[in-house]
């Protein structure tokens, strides 16, 4: 397993589909190879990270609705 490092001051943003009432969403920032994403109610809470074009593949089916 490669472990990606989140660089200090990464950008953090949310989806313009999020609601602002805080409820289920994640945080997504881009770093050198990866795609790091996070809770955003707990942002110190850790963060995990995805190769960008996994990362990519999952936006188009969730885009498709086809994450069954």
């Amino acid at each position: 397993m490669k472990t990606t490092q989140i660089p200090t001051g990464a950008r953090w943003r949310k989806s313009s589909y999020s609601g602002s009432t805080g409820g289920q969403c994640v945080e997504v920032a881009a770093c050198t190879a990866a795609v790091a994403v996070r809770d955003s109610k707990n942002p110190e809470g850790g963060a995990f990270t995805v190769d960008a074009a996994a990362f990519a593949a999952f936006t188009r089916a969730a885009a498709r609705d086809t994450l069954a």
